[in-house]
């Protein structure tokens, strides 16, 4: 019976007799001491699955299109912005629109285009790297380039409060009055190379675009300009009501451009005044936010058969008007 009998442990004897259990003194911790998480299958290098990945990796690496790609993105990076196609491309380089790279595909049959590209890119020093098909295909993201791929610098944009230290500085030296263009929502490249060349033409001092909702200053934009982009500066601000009331408390007014306003363009009573003329989108018009943010809303009389104007067309004849309106004053003086 007593053989059958199981034996007391030393702390379970030591309970019975009311003296203190005694602990491992963490003797077994190590071996209690959890492993993590199990491998997958294909990081376990004893396992099929392992074998398997390494087999594709392998196939992956001899694979030309996978080559071309990897090959690709030591070139381009995915917010690179590109110029594809012979038109495109000679048009740009023509332009001036600035550029780091030009791509031609490996035995592309050569025409008055392709040697007037290459003869232009090397002009201007840009690197001129030679690419297989596959290979341009993946640079281009497309394969309508036609053997030829630009990559475009990115443009340097001004800060605003910089554009007006320096406006102020002409004005005191020269007498000419401050003037910049804000566009709220105009989000066409072309439109806005348009109001880059009309800003320009009548000495605004720049332009100034919102970051969210706005087109930038890429290539389209600048071939538009007619190369202006080079030398009107352009400020692209976190938030356009902002920066509107940062130049108000500089001293200047405000013009807003839009239907149903209680003057017409140049004929404001500001125009002699340190001046902003903000444009809207063409379908929607000026935000109701920056609406309010202005001193006058301004209208161009136009036919009533038409509804609206494209925004570069009604920039352009706000500013000639301003300008016009400007040069009358400065006379009668």
């Amino acid at each position: 019976m007593a053989g059958n009998m199981r034996q007391e442990s030393h702390n379970a004897k030591r309970s019975r007799l009311g003296k203190a259990v005694v602990g491992s003194g963490g003797r077994h911790r190590k071996s209690l001491r959890g492993k993590g998480p199990t491998p997958k299958a294909v990081d376990r290098v004893y396992h099929k699955a392992y074998k398997e990945k390494l087999e594709k990796e392998k196939r992956d690496f001899a694979d030309p299109r996978l080559a071309a790609r990897r090959r690709a993105q030591k070139y381009v990076k995915k917010n690179d912005e590109l110029v594809i196609g012979r038109n495109a491309v000679l048009e740009a380089l023509r332009a001036g629109v600035p550029s780091s790279d030009l791509y031609v595909a490996a035995h592309i049959e050569g025409d008055d285009r392709t040697r007037e590209i290459i003869h232009l890119a090397a002009e201007k020093g840009l690197n001129i790297l030679e690419a297989d098909r596959l290979e341009i295909d993946r640079i281009a993201r497309s394969e309508n380039h036609q053997g030829v791929v630009l990559k475009t610098r990115p443009f340097e944009y001004s800060d605003l409060s910089e554009l007006a230290d320096k406006a102020d500085a002409v004005f005191e030296a020269t007498g000419k009055r401050q003037l910049f263009v804000a566009l709220d929502g105009v989000t066409d490249a072309q439109n806005l190379g348009a109001v880059i060349r009309s800003a320009a033409a009548f000495h605004a001092d720049g332009i100034i675009l919102p970051e969210r909702r706005s087109a930038s200053v890429n290539a389209g934009a600048w071939k538009v300009s007619a190369g202006q982009a080079a030398r009107m500066p352009v400020a692209r601000v976190v938030n356009l009501n902002r920066a509107i009331e940062a130049l108000q408390e500089r001293g200047y007014y405000v013009v807003g451009l839009d239907g149903g306003g209680s003057a017409d363009v140049g004929s404001t009573g500001f125009e002699m005044d340190p001046l902003v003329i903000v444009l809207g989108s063409e379908g929607s018009g000026l935000n109701a936010l920056t609406r309010t943010k202005c001193d006058v809303i301004a209208g161009i009389p136009i036919s009533q058969d038409v509804e609206s104007l494209n925004a570069s067309v009604a920039a352009g004849i706000a500013l000639y008007a301003t300008d016009q309106a400007r040069r009358v004053a400065q006379q009668q003086d």
